[in-house]
């Protein structure tokens, strides 16, 4: 129990506190936001913990991941767009709501919702990494290999509207991660002569033009937009009520369930579990309630919630017990991990799990911060949308170019990151999602080399590959899925087609 102790002794101390009040604030401000999101400020705030310990770094990283998937809600029922894509559903019932006349009801529904969502996911991490992680020290490097592969294949297959695009991105991301030096032979590939490719392309740069550049790019072009805000006026209709509790119980339950073993997949996000959870709710609805959903339902809107929160304590799981992300958020928290010397995967409980509680603990307190922050100041974020983007986007890039330069402090890292902010702007206006690039960037790497060492242990077979049982298993899942998403796209576009 020593790494709990110390754990906690960390959080509860006066500068673990105050890291997770500024995270959890800055993520809620961010996320109320519309442009900027969670990812962003993670990967922008990450080369500032450089010189921090990992244990209160991963403090304010973690907070800053709560409260972004959080502070959507508030622009997505104000202001009908949603501050992050984990809120998109909240659009649909939170804004009607808002603009008959119920802004504060709405309001507080989402936060509640948010906060049981948080608080089940919570329990759910801290009751299945350990003995995950525990149970995959048996694992093989062939095992890990084909565990790679499924997630790959979920985040092609489930990840996205369109399977040929998710492929793409995840094999763009797969390519660029290839430059350095093979593991295979020793030798330079795919440098072009750059010198500075030799240790191949950072995380860091990649992930601040793929999701800051590009979104600056894109908030460029609608700088001149104006916005209005629903005002909020009475505080107290944001509480919930006994009768409340009472009526929205299985579906806080049932959505939180729902987000969190979406969450568990790699790649897939909190707005698809939001979109699974808000589909469930309106299914085992009444008919009378199934009409109120898109026009200002209750039920809808605590299911969208509950299910986009709870996704952060599913994707922890793989990311803490495996080292695999389960969100693009997760991606940048495992290179945080790198980044601090620490080697992220099934030993990060044996090898440090002074940071593995921190991870867990700082997941619950600030669950708890964010609820009572956004009870009380909701009414003033909502403001914060009315800020120009002329004032914003100065201050983002000036952030960009100081986080990526810091890095290595050398000026290929500035012109990495703002090549990789247009093809992030190129993706997003092709409609190309940009999780299968980061996930497939951050994965190669593990997959490349757990296939070598298996292949090593093998003197070359690839036999153990469906000779292991749970390598077996893994790539039987992975063409099942693969399968059934090529059936399910071509059902799709021959019904497109006859119609």
């Amino acid at each position: 129990m020593t790494g709990l102790e110390a754990a906690f002794g960390y959080l509860l101390s006066p500068y673990g506190l105050l890291l997770m009040v500024i995270g959890t604030i800055l993520g809620i401000t961010v996320g109320a936001v519309p442009g900027l999101t969670g990812a962003m400020l993670i990967a922008l705030t990450l080369p500032l913990t450089f010189n921090m310990d990992p244990v209160a770094a991963f403090i304010l990283l973690v907070s800053m991941y709560v409260g972004a998937v959080s502070g959507g809600l508030i622009t997505a029922t104000l202001l009908r767009m949603p501050g992050t894509p984990a809120s998109i559903m909240t659009t649909l019932d939170g804004y009607p709501m808002a603009k008959a006349g119920r802004p504060g009801r709405a309001l507080g529904l989402g936060i509640t919702a948010s906060f049981v969502g948080g608080v089940i996911s919570w329990l759910f991490l801290i009751s299945v990494a350990k003995p995950i992680a525990l149970y995959s020290t048996h694992l093989g490097p062939f095992d890990f290999f084909a565990l790679v592969l499924l997630a790959l294949v979920l985040i092609a297959s489930v990840g996205g509207k369109s399977m040929s695009r998710s492929f793409f991105s995840a094999a763009c991301g797969i390519f660029v991660s290839l430059p350095g030096v093979d593991k295979a032979t020793g030798n330079l590939r795919l440098t072009f002569g750059f010198e500075e490719l030799n240790g191949g392309l950072k995380l860091l740069p990649v992930l601040i033009g793929m999701f800051a550049i590009s979104q600056v790019i894109s908030d460029i072009s609608r700088i001149r937009e104006k916005i209005d805000v629903i005002p909020v006026k009475k505080r107290r209709d944001m509480l919930f009520r006994l009768e409340d509790w009472k009526k929205q119980s299985m579906n806080l339950l049932r959505s939180s369930v729902i987000g969190t073993w979406i969450g568990i997949l790699p790649g897939i996000g909190a707005n698809i579990g939001s979109v699974t959870a808000y589909s469930a709710a309106k299914s085992v609805a009444k008919p009378d309630d199934q009409k109120k959903f898109g026009t200002g339902s209750e039920t809808a809107v605590v299911a969208a919630e509950s299910a986009n929160n709870a996704t952060i304590g599913g994707a922890l799981i793989p990311m803490i017990a495996l080292g695999i992300p389960g969100s693009v958020i997760d991606a940048i928290l495992l290179g945080a991990l790198l980044v601090h010397g620490l080697q992220p995967g099934p030993l990060l409980f044996q090898q440090n799990p002074t940071m593995v509680y921190t991870i867990m603990g700082t997941t619950l307190v600030s669950n708890i911060f964010m609820f009572a922050f956004m009870i009380f100041a909701v009414k003033y974020l909502a403001r914060l949308a009315t800020i120009p983007r002329g004032f914003l986007i100065p201050v983002i890039l000036v952030f960009c170019i100081i986080g990526s330069y810091a890095l290595s402090a050398r000026m290929f890292d500035v012109w990495t990151m703002l090549i990789f902010g247009v093809i992030g702007f190129g993706f997003e206006r092709l409609k190309i999602p940009l999780a299968p690039f980061v996930i497939g960037f951050v994965l190669a790497p593990v997959a490349e080399e757990s296939l070598l060492t298996g292949l090593m242990a093998s003197n070359g077979s690839y036999l153990p590959l469906i000779q292991r049982p749970f390598s077996l298993l893994f790539v039987t899942l992975s063409v099942i899925l693969l399968s059934l998403s090529i059936v399910k796209n071509y059902q799709a576009r021959v019904s497109a087609r006859t119609h």
